[in-house]
């Protein structure tokens, strides 16, 4: 049964879904998928069209809103909107490493993830759409980052679904390897680094100093998590922010206290770090990460740790190497590194597991090239310019490769823009879709 609430400007309805843990045996295992629908006060008997969001991640579950907030106050004006705890996240059948336990050993939990990635979520939708709104009403998508990927895969494989699309921040290269994606991504992670340091010049030594203690001597995090140099340096996922340079500024200003033996890491320093680097609220961020770019046709090899193995590639990430020449300590970005499973209780017990999806060959294509060049579906789609998440050039590729589609490249907001932009990026990209900009 479905449950309505009130909250300021907005009426929600939750909705549970049993659909197929495998799409291709339907009478098999089900697992729940659960998505909030929200509506604008007053407007709950409308007939509305609808608008599915397809949050970020993987493994990223949608947003909890407390009213008309962020890019709910543009959407709710023309939208009933569906918001999805894709498979395994939030209030849907979670996968984690306390339910995973049950399903037996690492090969099992491997082949039961194997389940989550682009392909899986957009039937998981279709099926959803058709309980919902009937087989024959369409829905209007909106991806944001991960979620473009989906809504990629959404185009090629159920593109009757859907009235249009908007993406934000989230066009893939539809053939890059894993390899493609980390290779193109390190040098935006070193534009990001210099871009912090001349904001921040005085975080260049801070950041050594940081990096020096825990090269001599590894922190304990609050939650039992190791922190390593290279552990400090995965606070570089902030950098694609509009507001994270500044954030990551402010946590290193209170790094130390001063402690009975001398100057010592603060635990304020210590639960801030924690609150940016532990996986426990978001597994399978870590765990897929590197698996949803897996394609058959496009790398036979699988992932195989990919950005740990391209990461050689760019010496400047040596934090120890840096320490000893004097050079500024790199920060990484939006990378997975197999020590994560090493130094985060959460993630520890699915180590083997993730070993067994990083090795994996088989991935099936999750986009369709010929499909998306006879694309009828109207496509509109925001590009942050020099965007350290996922590369612009891939970006515009696809573009060109996706029939009809129009893109907004902008470099007034960076990765969060959606989020952050008050509506103001939702507000272009309907403009668009409808003629108007």
């Amino acid at each position: 049964m479905s449950t309505a609430s009130r909250l300021p400007g907005i009426v929600t309805t939750d909705h549970v879904f049993r659909l197929p843990l495998d799409h291709t045996a339907p009478q098999g295992e089900q697992i729940d998928v659960y998505a909030r629908e929200v509506v604008a006060a007053r407007r709950e008997k409308d007939d509305l069209p609808w608008l599915l969001f397809l949050q970020g991640g993987p493994g990223g579950k949608a947003g909890r809103p407390l009213g008309r907030d962020g890019w709910l106050e543009r959407a709710l004006d023309d939208y009933r909107v569906l918001l999805l705890d894709q498979r395994g996240t939030g209030r849907s059948t979670p996968a984690n490493r306390q339910t995973l336990a049950r399903r037996g050993g690492a090969q099992e939990q491997a082949d039961y993830l194997a389940r989550f990635r682009a392909d899986s979520i957009v039937r998981d939708a279709e099926l959803i759409r058709r309980r919902l709104l009937g087989d024959d009403r369409r829905w209007s998508v909106l991806g944001q980052s991960f979620g473009g990927f989906c809504l990629l895969t959404y185009l090629s494989i159920a593109p009757e679904g859907l009235h249009e699309a908007f993406i934000t921040g989230g066009l893939a290269g539809l053939r890059s390897s894993a390899d493609d994606v980390y290779r193109a991504a390190y040098p935006r992670v070193v534009r990001k680094n210099e871009e912090h340091y001349a904001r921040f010049p005085q975080d260049v030594e801070a950041v050594r100093r940081i990096a020096a203690h825990l090269v001599a001597s590894p922190a304990t995090l609050p939650d039992g998590g190791l922190l390593t140099v290279q552990a400090f340096q995965a606070l570089g996922l902030m950098l694609g922010g509009g507001s994270g340079s500044g954030s990551l500024h402010y946590l290193l200003e209170e790094a130390w206290v001063e402690g009975p033996a001398g100057p010592e890491l603060s635990d304020t320093f210590l639960a801030g770090v924690q609150a940016k680097v532990s996986f426990a609220e978001g597994p399978l961020y870590a765990v897929l990460h590197e698996p949803i770019y897996g394609q058959q046709s496009v790398d036979r090899a699988g992932t195989a740790w990919s950005a740990e193995r391209v990461r050689k590639e760019f010496p400047a990430f040596d934090a120890p190497a840096a320490l000893e020449s004097g050079a500024p300590v790199l920060f990484t970005g939006e990378m997975i590194y197999p020590w994560m499973f090493d130094t985060d209780p959460s993630l520890r017990p699915l180590k083997e597991t993730a070993e067994l999806l990083a090795a994996r060959t088989d991935w099936a294509d999750l986009y369709d090239p010929a499909r998306l060049a006879v694309n009828e579906v109207p496509v509109v789609a925001a590009v942050y310019h020099d965007d350290m998440y996922v590369d612009t050039a891939d970006s515009l590729e696809t573009a060109r490769a996706v029939r009809g589609l129009r893109t907004w490249v902008t470099n007034e907001w960076e990765h969060d823009g959606l989020r952050v932009s008050g509506g103001k990026v939702l507000d272009r990209l309907i403009a668009m879709a409808r003629g108007e900009a």
